[in-house]
Parts: C-alpha cells; structure tokens; sequence
C-alpha cells in the first residue's frame, strides 16, 4: 500500500467551511485511495489500431470533486499535486496489465511533479516493475496545469527520462503561447493538439493551415501528431486528408472503465478514407466524384423559423449557409449574408423572426449528383451569376440530400489533384511516372481479375539521338506515347492505363490477357509513323550511320518497338518486382531481332 504525507499549511484550517469541507473530502479521496481511472483510446488514423490509450482521473461518482479539474484544482490549491497525481499514476499503472503488448498508456504529468524530488527517486519505476511493466509502454503527457521557468533544466530531467525508455507528449498544443514555447524546448515524440484546434476544422481553412503548418513540423521533427477532441465524422476526415496520423475524441470512442476500442464502422471509414487519400494519385478532376469532398452539414425544413436560423448561425461562425431539406430531398439553400441582409431592412426582424425561412430561400440553388466529376461542377458553378458564385453547392445522392461543399474548397482539390499528378508525371510527355505506376501495379495484383502489363521498349533510340539530336529524340518519345495511348483506346480494351518509366520505356495495364491483335496493330502503326522522323534518305537505306561507344562506325537499323507481355494467366504475381522481372526476361526474346515485335508470356 502506498502511504501520503498530508502536509497542510497551518491557516487552511482557517477557510470558509465550504472549503473546509471540500478538503476534507479530498484527504479522504487521497487516504482511501478513490480514485476511478478511465481510459481513451489513441488511434491510428491510417489503420483505424488503437495504439494506446491516455488514463483519465475522476473523483468518486456523486462527489463534490468527480470532476477531474475541480480535484486537481483544490490539490494545486493546498499543494496536493504530487499526492494526487502520484494516486492516479499508481491507479492507472495498476489496471495497464490488460493493455496489449503494442499498446502504450499516455500518463498525464503535472511539470511541477517532474521537479519533484519523489518523482526523480524513481517511485514510477518501482510502481512498473512490481506489476511487471516495462518504461516503454509509458508516455508522459506534460499538461500545461503550472508553468515552466526554466525550460532548460526541464529539459534536462525530461532527457533522464526518455534515456531509460520513457516518452514524451505535449498536451493541448497550439492552445497558447506557453503551449508553442514548450514545443520549441522540449523535443517531444507526439505532439498533441488542443481540440479548440480541431473543432469545426473541416469547415475553417485557417484551423486547417495551421494542422498543416503543425504536421510539418512534426515530420521534420521526428515527432507524432495526435489531434484531439474529434467529434464529428467530417472533422475525421479533413484530418485525415491533412495526414494526421493520429487521433482521439468521442467520435472514436469515450472515455470507458476499461480498454475499449473504436467501432466497426469508424475503423472501416478511417481505412477508406485513408486509401481513399492513396489512390488519389491516380484521380484528376475529370476521375474525382464531388461527393468525396462534401461536409455532411446540417440542414434546415423550410417551416423553420427564422429565429432559428438566427441562432444557428450566431453559433456557427464559420458556417456561412444552410440546406433546406424536405422530405429528404433539397428545396433550397440559405446563404448566411442574404438573410442577415434581409433582417437589416427595415421592419425585417419583426417580419422575418417568426416566419419560415422558405420565404427567403434561394429556392434554385447549384444542386448535384454524388458522382459528377469536379470539374464538371467546377464548371456548373463558376457559371453562376457574380451574386450566387460563392454560394454552397447542395449534393444529393439517389436524389436524397447528402451534404454540401464550398466553391472555395472545390476548387483547392482540383488544383491539388492536379498539382499532385503533376508532380508524379513524366515532365516529358505528361504520363504517370514510376509512383503511380508502381501503385497501379499493386492494385491489379490486389484485384486478383484478369490483366496484361505492355511493356514498350524503343530498339536503337539511342543511335537516332545521336545522329538527329536530344530535340528530336525527344519528338518522337512523345509521338509514341500518343500513338500508344490512341491505340489503346481504339482497341477497346476498358480502362487502359498507361506509364512513361523514363527514356524510351513505357508501360501499359489493361483488365484483360486478349491482347496480341493490338499488339499487331501497335507495331504496324508504329513502323509507319517512324518513317516521319528519318531523311529521305535514311528512310531509303533502311539504317543511319554512326559510330559506336568504340568510336567504329556502324549501321543501325530504324528504330524498332518491342512490347513485352507478362500476364496472370499461368503465374500470379506478388509485386511490381516480380512482374517486372519476368517482363526483362520477355524483353530479351524481342531484342533478338532487328525489327519491331511482341512476346507474351
């Protein structure tokens, strides 16, 4: 049994009975040992794992002092923090057996019981080793209950600790100066970010720029974001798609007696979004449906009174419109300037605060199907007259109201979409380069369904270029991509994807194994618009001359295209590397020839 000294100042006594009674009651909590610990999970925002769990105090139920900030608040008050906060350490320690092996538990530490002597003397790893716990499944959370004075030798008792396999957290991050000031000193492992940070985040770009400017940090840093206070689905996902990696908030899952976990369908909805995120390299705004960035905001009946309207935004701020909905469906859209424009006329209050907003509703607003493209809404709303561009955009799905989008949010995927592919493209001819093909190759080997990888190799490209330049040879890589790719699309082969690997190489992925009648095809287009790209007389020899890397002059055929075929047919494939090993080996068939040709294996 762990024992406390209760040293009291002499004139406590003195206090109002009310206070008296209160500690009273806070010496018994701390000699009967009454303290409940609950514990809330941290989960992985990429795989929808717990990875552990941060213990919460809580006084007895039904005492004056349940509430965790009124205890801790009369313990500062009459210098109980360490007795109190050592209780709840040892609570907490005592009940972790049940944590899984990969799990961690998140303590919360006062910075004043850092400093103190007792906890220096190594009391916490006396309390690990008695119930056979190891330090590094321990995670100090430094609070920001008292403030630090000397960050560097507070860093220096920190650094002990993290030494014997302790880590570090930084709570309620971004909360104010002192939070930010004790991030720049303290080196942490996870940074965790105060929730009036991420309340609402999915409808304010500022809280958003300034998750991004953290999640930087934290990645050049070596560190950990968690960002707590997640209570809506949307606020999820934005954080999500910022790349917070984790998270922790009564959306995942409350506070419980014991190690609860997140729900089927959270989990489920964190993995789709996160591979949602993935295969984002693949999309464009002609390939994204509008409906993966909506909010699922709340909307309003047009006999809603105007009174209502009125409240709603007052304690939304950042909402700037409302859908009107009946009957599921979406009758009209009600922009927060309008209608407040509206009440400043004269008589507007007393005429409009009592009627239904469906008097004041734009009743034809931009309204769309889940599945329409951006860039087809992109379109549909830049349309819109000088007055109405800003307003939201109402989506439905099976003509039922599923949420709304911002023209502003609309139009910042679209260019990151396109920044994105961009960035992963060939510069040359626009292509998909190697990242996007490496993932689509993982897909079709997920998918398990019929396929047949193409690929595309110029035979004596280089001589061309040394005879006709890079120019030139830069000419007709972007002619065979054109020409691969139109080919493809009049061969009738679904969804062909296609690739540039980099020089000469290109890749094609189509969903079927029925492909030798393009291949035919592919050469004999290609043969003939070769010829383009040669001098008369170069095209009448049938070669060009030029010297070799030994300095000989030699005769070089035209260039010649071969396509090596590996499907899933006879062998299935467990990575990009193995497809790409067998393709070499098809490629060096074709290179036996001079000529243009394909092998399928």
């Amino acid at each position: 049994m762990i024992s406390f000294s209760l040293n009291l100042l002499a004139d406590s006594r003195q206090d109002e009975p009310k206070s008296a009674s209160l500690l009273a009651e806070l010496e018994r909590i701390i000699r009967n040992r009454e303290i409940r610990t609950v514990f809330q999970p941290v989960v992985s925002l990429t795989e929808g794992a717990v990875i552990g769990y941060e213990a919460l105090s809580r006084g007895p139920a039904g005492s004056p002092l349940e509430r965790p900030d009124k205890l801790f608040q009369l313990a500062n008050q009459y210098g109980l923090t360490w007795e109190l906060e050592f209780l709840c350490r040892v609570k907490a320690l005592e009940k972790i057996r049940g944590l899984a092996a990969s799990q961690m538990v998140f303590l919360n530490i006062d910075p004043k019981s850092i400093n103190d002597q007792r906890f220096r003397k190594g009391l916490t790893k006396e309390v690990l080793s008695r119930y056979g716990l190891d330090e590094t499944k321990v995670i100090f959370e430094i609070t920001e209950k008292t403030a630090i004075e000397d960050y560097k030798a507070f860093r220096r008792i920190l650094e002990n600790y993290t030494s014997q396999g302790y880590k570090i957290a930084i709570d309620d991050t971004g909360s104010g100066y002192s939070g930010l000031k004790m991030l720049a000193q303290i080196y942490p492992h996870y940074i965790k970010v105060d929730m009036e940070l991420v309340r609402d985040i999915d409808k304010d770009g500022f809280k958003q720029a300034i998750m991004k400017a953290l999640y930087d940090f934290a990645v050049m840093t070596n560190s950990k974001i968690v960002a707590e206070g997640i209570e809506t689905e949307d606020e999820l996902a934005t954080l999500i798609d910022i790349g917070v990696p984790y998270g922790q908030g009564y959306y995942l899952q409350k506070p419980a007696a014991g190690f609860a976990d997140i729900s089927p369908e959270v989990r489920a909805f964190i993995i789709s979004r996160h591979e949602q995120k993935r295969r984002e390299i693949f999309h464009n705004s002609l390939t994204t449906p509008i409906g993966e960035i909506v909010r699922r905001d709340s909307f309003f009946s047009p006999d809603a009174p105007g009174h209502e309207a009125l409240d709603f935004f007052n304690n939304h701020p950042n909402i700037l419109g409302v859908p009107v909905v009946k009957e599921r469906r979406p009758v009209g859209l009600l922009m927060k300037n309008r209608f407040l424009a509206n009440l400043a006329t004269q008589y507007g209050v007393a005429v409009y605060m009592h009627r239904p907003i469906g008097l004041l509703m734009d009743r034809r607003p931009l309204v769309v199907e889940y599945d329409t493209p951006l860039e087809q809404v992109a379109k549909s709303a830049l349309a819109r007259t000088d007055d109405n561009i800003y307003d939201y955009i109402l989506v439905v799905k099976g003509g039922d109201y599923y949420g709304t989008t911002t023209i502003k949010r609309l139009l910042e995927k679209v260019f990151q979409l396109e920044l994105n592919r961009a960035k992963h493209s060939n510069p040359l001819t626009g292509l998909p380069g190697n990242v996007i093909i490496e993932e689509k190759l993982k897909q079709i080997i997920a998918d398990g369904a019929a396929y047949a990888v193409l690929y595309f190799d110029l035979d004596n490209f280089k001589a061309y270029n040394d005879v006709y330049g890079f120019e030139n040879g830069d000419k007709l890589l972007c002619a065979t991509a054109q020409l691969i790719g139109r080919n493809l699309e009049l061969a009738g082969l679904g969804q062909p994807f296609l690739g540039h690997i980099g020089g000469d190489d290109f890749i094609a992925v189509v969903h079927t194994r029925d492909v030798e009648p393009f291949c035919r095809r592919m050469i004999s287009a290609f043969d003939s618009r070769v010829q383009d790209f040669y001098s008369e007389e170069d095209r009448r020899n049938g070669h060009i001359l030029t010297a070799n890397r030994h300095g000989v002059v030699e005769q070089y055929p035209l260039v010649a295209l071969s396509i090596a075929v590996v499907t899933n047919q006879s062998r299935l494939h467990r990575s990009p590397e193995e497809i790409g090993e067998a393709a070499a080996q098809v490629k060096k068939e074709c290179k036996k020839t001079w000529q243009s040709c394909f092998s399928v294996t």
